[in-house]
């Protein structure tokens, strides 16, 4: 005999938000989006090209990877070790966020606003920024 399941029942259970957004809720959805759709920007990846410092040993892994130069220290790193970069933040710690039209235009600039940096100097440029926007508040 054979057996067929029952397709005809509907789910009565719909996903729905527990509670509305907030401002903030939404921008940083809407910020996120946006970062995500740089990580295929092509000036990105021309930037990155021009950095390339060839297919060398990881000395971590003991595996050929590509290596590329780090704008700040002018160390040589692995991919996995190195951050596209925008020269000009694309929110400014002086000012702050001004408009959506500002921070699209910002994050999808030209390949003169980009460089590539290793983890280390961009968690150190990334401070710096951070500290004059904290301190801009007081």
């Amino acid at each position: 005999m054979k057996r067929t399941r029952n397709t005809s029942k509907k789910s009565t259970t719909t996903k729905t938000p527990s509670k509305p957004w907030t401002d903030g809720r939404f921008r940083a959805f809407i910020t996120s989006t946006l970062r995500g759709g740089f990580r295929k920007y092509p000036p990105k990846y021309t930037v990155l090209k021009a950095a390339f410092s060839g297919k060398k040993l990881n000395r971590a892994t003991k595996r050929q990877c590509m290596h590329y130069t780090c704008n700040m220290c002018n160390g040589d790193f692995p991919s996995k070790d190195v951050n596209v970069d925008h020269i000009d933040p694309v929110v400014d710690p002086a000012t702050g966020f001004v408009d959506w039209n500002t921070f699209i235009e910002r994050l999808f600039c030209s390949e003169d606003n980009l460089q590539v940096l290793c983890s280390k100097c961009h968690t150190a440029k990334t401070k710096q920024e951070r500290e004059v926007r904290n301190g801009s508040k007081e």
